[in-house]
């Protein structure tokens, strides 16, 4: 069979290629887009990936099936054809369901941010603790198995449950269809502007994932979130399990025993057990997604000392403040920070480990309900542990990113090139500075220019 995806190269459906190749399946398919780390990920994979939405490349492929992503929509000139023409196509989600997730034990990680990271977590717990390796579908590529999904040999597979719509033509979350058998719930804010026009429609959604975990299932879920209480108080039918940082008032508790998050201590909800644990990362809210992590993978028969030992060696995931090298004493790291909340736990535990050096943010507005200006007014106070902000206006933002700049506390420019961004990071950096790149998009390979550029700069000095 001949599987082609449309939207290859988004996190969710670069998972689903590969899912589709280890089948066994001949995978191909194209996008509008195409920049790593997915695409690396797919080449390596000996994925053919096409650029652009041209019918031709069907004509050409001739597949058995179309999975169609969530960026196309109806006018998208690919999609046309494949209506024109009557032949056989899918959702992403749907697809996964049929094929993969039918008949396992699904444990899906659920939320509006550390969905990445805690799935990451989550399937390297039930790696280093079960016998058989769980299969998982990630939104990005952990850094301890090299890819973002696989099958697995075990019954337990791991899904990043996302509350984005599904497809053109389906416009649930793509969460609904993965009925799960223990579920994460991490937070929940308002985001994707484009397609929830408030709050409360994004927990409506969240209540029909609840409805669909079985009673003698687990909900994993934050003690200390309104808006998760308000989902669950419209019912919930499963076992419930709290978790809390800093609190008593969770069932699963964390406590930090470093302001920084690289070291704190798990207790688990008998009250009896604690463990203490060093790691890499930093940040509370990694120590909150360890805890949600080692909660779930109880129910599944892992204790909290095997969970803390997995964790002590967890690799983390790439583009979640990622160290991308260290040129002259400056440090750059990449992340995929693209909502304020997110923005302000990165600057937060980087502010917390910092070594006195400055933290200097770049940061592109790129993501939807971003670039409909939804959370402007939110996003001068986002940036106060950073030393200095440069905000990228890409093309198609048309609100006034000048005005984020001037309310800020934190020195803030404005740029509308990544070019210029590149030569001002250059002559303003100096040893010991950090840098953060934070983008959910390419960011126009500004990560790779800034490292070049320094390492011509470092070079010029020394000759």
């Amino acid at each position: 069979m001949h599987v082609f995806i449309a939207g290859i190269c988004g996190t969710f459906m670069a998972g689903v290629a590969l899912l589709a190749r280890e089948k066994g399946f001949r995978v191909s398919g194209c996008d509008a887009n195409v920049y790593p780390p997915m695409s690396d990920q797919l080449r390596a994979a000996g994925i053919e990936v096409l650029q652009g939405y041209d019918p031709a490349h069907l004509s050409q492929a001739r597949p058995d099936v179309v999975v169609i992503g969530n960026a196309l929509s109806r006018g998208n000139p690919l999609v046309e054809h494949v209506l024109d023409e009557g032949m056989s196509y899918v959702s992403g989600p749907q697809w996964l369901h049929e094929q993969v997730l039918a008949g396992r034990h699904v444990l899906a990680v659920s939320g509006t941010h550390g969905k990445t990271t805690t799935s990451s977590m989550l399937a390297w717990i039930l790696e280093c603790g079960h016998a058989e390796s769980p299969g998982y579908l990630i939104g990005g590529i952990p850094a301890d198995f090299g890819v973002s999904a696989r099958l697995g040999r075990s019954r337990c597979f791991v899904i990043e449950a996302d509350e984005y719509d599904t497809s053109f033509f389906d416009k649930r979350s793509k969460f609904l269809h993965y009925h799960p058998r223990g579920l994460i719930i991490n937070n929940i804010e308002y985001d994707h502007a484009d397609i929830f026009p408030d709050l409360a429609s994004i927990q409506r959604q969240f209540h029909h994932l609840v409805r669909t975990v079985p009673a003698s299932g687990v909900i994993v879920y934050p003690a200390d979130d309104a808006a998760v209480a308000t989902v669950l108080a419209m019912g919930m039918w499963s076992r419930g399990r709290s978790f809390t940082l800093d609190d008593a008032g969770g069932e699963w508790r964390a406590s930090l025993a470093l302001p920084d998050g690289s070291a704190f201590v798990l207790s688990d909800s008998s009250g009896a057990r604690s463990v203490a644990l060093e790691w890499q990362h930093k940040g509370r809210h990694n120590v909150s997604n360890a805890l949600a992590a080692a909660a779930l993978a109880e129910s599944v028969g892992i204790p909290l000392e095997r969970s803390a030992d997995a964790l002590r060696n967890f690799g983390g995931v790439k583009r979640r403040l990622e160290l991308l090298g260290c040129i002259g004493g400056v440090s750059i790291y990449d992340d995929f920070a693209h909502h304020p909340t997110a923005i302000e736990a990165t600057l937060q535990g980087l502010r917390a480990a910092a070594a006195g050096g400055r933290i200097v943010a770049v940061i592109e507005p790129r993501s939807n309900t971003m670039r409909l200006g939804v959370h402007r007014e939110r996003l001068p106070g986002c940036t106060r542990d950073a030393d200095l902000v440069l905000w990228f206006q890409p093309h198609g933002v048309d609100w006034d990113i000048e005005s984020v700049a001037r309310a800020s506390a934190t020195p803030s420019r404005v740029y509308q090139s990544t070019a210029v961004i590149v030569d001002a990071l250059v002559e303003e950096l100096r040893p010991g500075d950090q840098v953060v790149i934070m983008s959910n998009g390419g960011f126009e390979g500004i990560h790779r220019r800034l490292l070049l550029a320094l390492e011509s700069s470092v070079a010029a000095r020394a000759g």
